[in-house]
């Protein structure tokens, strides 16, 4: 007789990110038992635009699903959770599931004239104080009436009742369903300066400021519910499958920091960098962040601080090319021959600024070149960047919570470089913590999947690697952010 397979329960998790798509399966003792990856592409067709083909990311979602579970032949996968890149919206025909036109991400700045039309009438005050956030392109709204406004059918679809529209978690949603859930969860609503955040629902306040019928819209639902089944073969899935999780990347880190309460902050850095800070009750920023919803459990909402860096771990990529560089690790090995940046600095606002400046009209600096620079000062220079702008946001965070932050808390791929992390140290002048994974998105969901299916990953999954503490003498660190601040006002200008 045969001896039965063995079999172990477990998560499968997906990261829909903006340049890459991963999915891990997670054993419940946290082990990873397998993962796949595939990476997304961004277009640039306009300056200012920035948008990526939907059914490219769906498909890229079942290849990664379909290169883990072939990995894992032996996972019982329980439930599925979903992490994604946040504020890019997707439009599509309901009768088919095809997408209207391709995909804002949450970079692309077309929806700025609405913005700006918003900003003269007088609305950005009353847009806030309901969405707890900024008025800015960064958002969801301006870009989904943008698709309604620009794209030829648009209209036609909205008046027949086929058209739906949401982030790219109800996207993948409607996918693995096959068509049977449209759904977000309140994190991701949240970004999309159509949710009232006191009730955790669609404004229609806000919907008739932004001119996006709400009829359109997914329904919001706890961070950790019942989203739907798969359904239809979905990337060889077998149906029954339940959705358990959906979460925006940034929300989901944080929740596999297990942040929750103030005093330490999470730092994803990525393309863009998200900081984010669990506050007690939902925060009102008067320092450049925004208040949002951190996740909701059940019936039990977490809020938080959070500002947005556009431009982060991508300015590596960005220095490297213009450098004639193979790539970010071969930036920082350039960096690191040098002791520091000579007075060099770079901003990189390469697609304005965001948190605490917005600015959209700010653009890239290169300053403080003389005869002695060398591309090793300008890398050095680029990588330090990253770091002033999260310590841009970690004085915002600290000033609107009145206390100092303890720690910094990272993940994300770039925070495997350990240059980059001993400069936000130095920046800072706060203790990083760098955990045993650095794909805290992905596995915060499907940390929140198994709580949300009655069976915790153990808490143990996320251990603390490494700990990088200040090294830079306090006089050298205020000369420095005073040199940043000085090129951040020219950038502005």
């Amino acid at each position: 007789m045969a001896t039965p397979a063995v079999t172990v329960p477990a998560i499968l998790t997906i990261d829909q990110g903006t340049t890459n798509t991963k999915a891990l399966i997670v054993a419940l003792d946290g082990v990873i038992l397998s993962s796949g990856s595939v990476p997304t592409g961004v277009s640039h067709p306009r300056p200012g635009w920035a948008e990526s083909d939907a059914t490219a990311i769906r498909d890229s979602v079942a290849a990664a699903i379909r290169a883990a579970t072939s990995a894992a032949p032996q996972a019982d996968i329980r439930a599925i959770g979903i992490s994604n890149q946040r504020e890019t919206v997707v439009a599509w025909d309901a009768r088919d599931g095809a997408p209207i036109a391709p995909a804002p991400i949450w970079q692309c700045r077309r929806s700025a004239p609405l913005c700006a039309t918003l900003q003269a009438d007088g609305h950005a005050a009353r847009i806030e104080t309901l969405s707890g956030l900024g008025l800015d392109p960064l958002f969801s709204a301006g870009k989904l009436r943008w698709l309604i406004d620009h794209v030829t059918g648009a209209g036609d679809l909205l008046a027949a009742g086929h058209l739906r529209a949401g982030t790219i978690d109800s996207w993948l949603l409607w996918h693995l369903t096959g068509g049977a859930s449209h759904a977000t969860d309140t994190s991701n609503a949240a970004r999309t300066q159509l949710c009232d955040l006191d009730r955790g629902e669609w404004s229609d306040e806000l919907c008739a400021l932004f001119g996006v019928p709400r009829a359109i819209l997914p329904q919001i639902r706890a961070s950790d519910a019942l989203f739907g089944d798969t359904a239809g073969g979905f990337a060889g899935l077998p149906d029954g499958i339940p959705i358990h999780a959906m979460m925006g990347d940034s929300h989901a880190a944080l929740f596999g920091h297990a942040i929750t309460a103030p005093g330490r902050v999470k730092v994803t850095l990525g393309t863009g960098s998200s900081l984010m800070c669990p506050t007690a009750t939902r925060a009102h920023s008067t320092h450049g962040l925004s208040g949002t919803v951190a996740w909701r459990q059940g019936n039990a909402t977490t809020y938080a601080l959070e500002g947005n860096i556009t431009v982060s771990g991508h300015a590596a990529a960005f220095g490297a090319r213009m450098l004639g560089l193979s790539g970010p690790e071969a930036l920082s090995d350039l960096a690191m021959s040098v002791a520091d940046s000579d007075g060099v600095v770079f901003v990189p606002a390469l697609a304005g600024l965001g948190a605490p400046h917005w600015d959209a009209d700010a653009r890239g600096m290169l300053c403080g070149l003389s005869l002695g620079s060398t591309p090793a000062h300008i890398a050095r220079a680029i990588l330090e960047a990253i770091a002033h702008q999260i310590g841009d946001v970690v004085a915002a965070i600290e000033a609107d919570l009145g206390h100092p932050i303890a720690a910094i808390c990272v993940d994300g791929s770039a925070a495997r470089n350990d240059a980059l992390m001993q400069m936000l140290a130095d920046v800072t002048g706060r203790v990083v913590e760098r955990p045993s994974q650095t794909e805290l998105s992905a596995l915060g969901a499907a940390m929140m999947a198994a709580q949300g299916c009655g069976q915790p990953i153990a808490a143990s999954a996320v251990a603390k690697e490494r700990v990088f503490s200040p090294a830079l003498p306090d006089a050298a660190r205020q000369a420095a952010r005073t040199q940043w601040a000085q090129a951040i006002a020219r950038a502005r200008r």
